[in-house]
């Protein structure tokens, strides 16, 4: 299983510099050189609001860098040196012989130019770079600053580079917007997370330690850093910056924030030459060592190693720095958020909680994990000079409040602008059917008049599950984020990005009357909201065959009209080489609707509607000869492949595949009916609906039967290494990333065993979970694994496999593999020994692709 979209296949992570030389739109002035954008830009961003100077010094390093390195050849060797890599041999009396060329493991002279060659394709499209987050900060008159994190793999440091470009952005009608960029991009060179402040005068930098080092706090002014704390080990460890225990939070007059870190290491045994040491501590001395002390529980994927999450308030002024008192230590916090100050008041903190009273189970990608709203009064400071101390507050005086004790799931906490409202999300339908991810619902609370919350607060529903929609109307909530701010000036307007059927849509929420409206042009593109310009929208779309590029919408109140009109922002961001430009211009997409076949009378009305799959192809003429066909499934199974732009996909069209994206039913954005159809029913419905998919469009002229490849990570591995079992006939060649194929095997290792139960027995396996698995359950998990149908597979395949899974553990891609091998079919194997589930980091990544290009075009060409 894996993420609602996914990361690693979507976008090459994502979960991701420099420009050509090219003509540049500055301040609406064009020029035609470098230079001249400089020089112009200067002058533009000058009059720019001073709160932009953070670009410039905040992202650096804060110490000198270490001397560069000279030598090329004394780094790790790479994937494009070790394929031209030869070596000449001289006999005894010094004539040379003929050289020899020694080729990489895995790689055979046939291949060896399909990899050169593919390799430089695919590096061209992991340079372009990814819109990350915006932030808006509002400026006087009708200007204000804006500034754009992006992402970009950085292949031969084998890491992501993360990067700020800056903006002024000038509203001359309701019609005319400008952004005047500038000049050059600012590298966060070792920043974890920025966090500008409510109004935008200061911004929060923060860098984590490596190993046993302080975290290191920034407050940053227009020009300077204002103050710099660091916060030693044993107060907590590093920040959470994963997006989900994640919370960072600055009050209303800006003095303080609440955040969430890792809590301090344990203290553990100490011994000497003597032995057992009395009053062990966490401090290293001279002639003892450390022994492992009780074994701790762990979130599982991604958070190996990673401490429990706990919640810390910092002064800004003084740097003093508490853990907040009274959270039990069965809770595991994020997601913080300030409540409203009252005047005379305790203020209070609101976070979500997740309880693990015995074991923990894998949380990312996890919305299944019961959790609720939790409210704590913050520590507090004097109110005389800045740097007062904390007055402590004992566990008695703080209780910790439950708000939301009558709904199973609750997070993203966001108050309404004027205080009196606390809006969630909640995934209830996935705790409580058991599903990992499903149809998410909205609520709210009205927060006390007095500040004061308690436990019995009544939780009203927004807009609740929906079941089942009508055609062309919305299918039920799907977030996988919010705004840190997403309200309108109205105060009961919300904006969200949600997933309707196979795109991403952006969504207006009135939390008042429920009302839900589909924003976002009705075009088969896919939208996500970045940040709000006042009551204007920062947006970004995207297609499978167009890079992601910057949108600005707003509402034309002159004519009063409720339609949002979207206007193209020119960026710097939005180039890419020559080469990519024209080979996406030849490439089209369409969303296909495909029907269910054999419909029986105990589906319910969801379960029976068409599942949506996304067609990628050349605009070549129905004359010319069919590209052969790649089918592409998701994990999950309860995610969705959406219409927007994959670099790696994109890179895998471009060198003559077409591409079907099967979003089966059991995908989420279609309704909670056709998503619960499949619990129970896994490795027979979902098989089905990916064959029928595939017999979809050959009939429709689109595929040859003898030139299909399949492709598929985690659950879509499942898929994958089940339909070369089921179908033996229709696969010329498939590629298994992480993928399930022994259930039995997976249901003792993975950190998720629950998921083996609810997706083989459907809801009911929810409380039939054991850690005992029986028999019958083992029996049955193998039955429904494609490990079942082995002995029919004859199609070669890739197995890619990461080391350090816990989701899918490695053992059993191997053991898959292994009998492969031994019945005598073309596999191979490659396993990346530092790479977790989403097989992502960027020369795992790329060395990934290169692999499924090359393997593909051997079996399919």
């Amino acid at each position: 299983m894996t993420q609602r979209s996914i990361p690693h296949l979507n976008q090459g992570p994502s979960e991701e510099g420099t420009f050509p030389q090219r003509s540049l739109a500055v301040g609406g002035v064009c020029v035609e050189n470098e230079s001249a954008a400089i020089m112009v830009s200067v002058v533009v961003l000058s009059k720019a609001n001073a709160t932009l100077n953070w670009c410039v010094n905040a992202f650096l390093p804060r110490y000198p860098p270490p001397p560069p390195i000279i030598s090329l050849l004394s780094s790790t060797p790479t994937l494009s040196r070790s394929l031209l890599s030869t070596k000449r041999f001289s006999t005894m009396d010094g004539s040379k012989a003929c050289p020899t060329k020694e080729l990489p493991l895995g790689i055979d002279e046939t291949t060896e130019e399909e990899y050169a060659s593919q390799s430089k394709l695919l590096q061209e499209f992991t340079n372009i770079a990814s819109i990350d987050k915006a932030w808006i900060i509002p400026g006087s008159g009708n200007g204000s600053q804006a500034m754009f994190s992006f992402s970009q793999p950085n292949v031969m440091a084998n890491k992501s580079r993360k990067f700020i470009v800056s903006s002024h952005i000038s509203k001359e009608s309701s019609k005319l917007v400008n952004f005047q960029w500038g000049p050059f991009p600012i590298e966060m060179t070792g920043v974890s997370v920025i966090v500008p402040s409510p109004s935008g005068a200061k911004l929060l930098v923060v860098r984590n330690p490596e190993k046993d080092s302080p975290c290191q706090f920034e407050i940053w002014g227009p020009a300077q850093v204002e103050k710099e704390f660091h916060i030693p080990p044993t107060v907590h460890g590093s920040v959470y910056t994963d997006g989900w225990f994640q919370g960072i939070s600055w009050n209303s007059d800006e003095t303080l924030i609440a955040y969430v870190a890792e809590e301090p290491s344990p203290s553990k045994p100490t011994f000497t030459s003597q032995g057992y040491k009395k009053g062990s501590s966490t401090d290293k001395e001279f002639g003892n060592w450390k022994g492992q002390g009780e074994w701790e529980e762990e979130w599982g994927e991604t958070y190996a190693g990673k401490r429990q999450p706990a919640l810390f308030v910092i002064n800004v002024n003084s740097g003093e720095t508490r853990a907040v008192k009274g959270i039990e230590k069965r809770l595991s916090v994020g997601q913080v958020v300030w409540a409203p100050p009252i005047s005379g008041s305790h203020q209070y903190l609101v976070f979500v909680g997740w309880s693990a009273d015995t074991r923990k189970l894998g949380m990312v990608y996890c919305y299944n994990r019961p959790c609720a709203l939790y409210a704590v009064k913050a520590p507090l400071y004097g109110s005389e000079a800045d740097g007062q101390e904390i007055k402590d507050n004992s566990t008695e005086d703080c209780p910790v409040v439950n708000l939301t004790q009558s709904i199973s799931s609750a997070f993203f906490p966001r108050f309404s602008p004027d205080g009196k409202l606390l809006l969630f999300l909640s995934a209830r339908s996935s705790v409580d059917s058991g599903a990992h991810s499903a149809t998410d619902s909205l609520h709210k609370i009205d927060w006390p008049v007095d500040g004061v919350p308690c436990s019995s607060m009544e939780v009203v529903d927004v807009i609740p599950v929906v079941m089942c929609a009508d055609d062309g109307c919305f299918p039920g909530l799907y977030c996988s984020s919010f705004l840190t701010n997403p309200w309108l000036s109205d105060g009961c307007t919300m904006i969200m990005s949600s997933f309707w059927g196979s795109c991403q849509v952006i969504l207006s929420v009135n939390v008042l009357s429920g009302e839900v409206s589909r924003i976002s042009p009705t075009d088969s593109n896919s939208w996500n909201v970045l940040s709000l310009d006042g009551d204007n929208i920062v947006a970004v779309s995207s297609s499978p065959v167009h890079v992601p590029h910057i949108k600005y919408g707003f509402l034309d109140k002159e004519s009063k009209s409720t339609a949002w009109n979207w206007l193209d922002v020119p960026s710097p961001t939005n180039e890419c080489s020559g080469k990519v430009k024209s080979l996406l211009s030849s490439l089209q997409f369409s969303i296909m609707k495909i029907p269910v076949k054999d419909v029986s009378d105990n589906l319910t009305k969801g379960a029976g509607k068409p599942f949506e799959a996304i067609f990628v192809s050349s605009k070549a003429k129905r004359t010319d000869p069919i590209d052969p066909l790649v089918v592409i499934l998701h994990g999950g199974p309860h995610s969705v492949y959406l219409t927007s732009f994959s670099k790696n996909l994109a890179f895998l069209s471009s060198i003559g595949f077409n591409l079907l994206l099967v979003n089966y039913r059991g995908s989420v954005g279609f309704g909670e009916e056709a998503l619960q159809s499949l619990p129970g029913k896994i490795g027979s419905q979902d098989v089905n609906d990916v064959l029928v998919a595939i017999d979809h469009v050959i009939d429709l002229g689109l595929a040859s039967p003898s030139k299909i490849a399949v492709l598929g990570g985690s659950h879509g591995g499942f898929l994958t290494t089940h339909l070369i079992g089921q179908a033996p006939e229709k696969f010329a060649a498939a590629c298994a990333r992480n993928p399930v194929c022994n259930l039995a095997l997976m249901v003792g290792t993975t950190d998720i065993p629950d998921w083996c139960y609810v997706e083989a027995y459907g809801s009911e396996g929810k409380n039939i979970y054991s850690e005992a698995t029986s028999a019958e359950d083992l029996a049955l998990f193998h039955s429904m694994s494609p490990i079942s149908h082995i002995l029919k597979v004859k199609t070669p395949t890739l197995f890619l496999l990461g080391a350090q899974d816990l989701r899918v553990p490695i053992s059993t891609g191997l053991q898959y593999a292994r009998a492969l091998k031994d019945k005598g079919v073309a596999v191979k194997v490659i396993v990346f020994p530092n790479d977790i589930h989403p097989i992502d980091r960027p020369q795992s990544d790329f060395e990934s692709f290169l692999n499924i290009g090359v393997w593909f075009k051997k079996y399919l060409f």
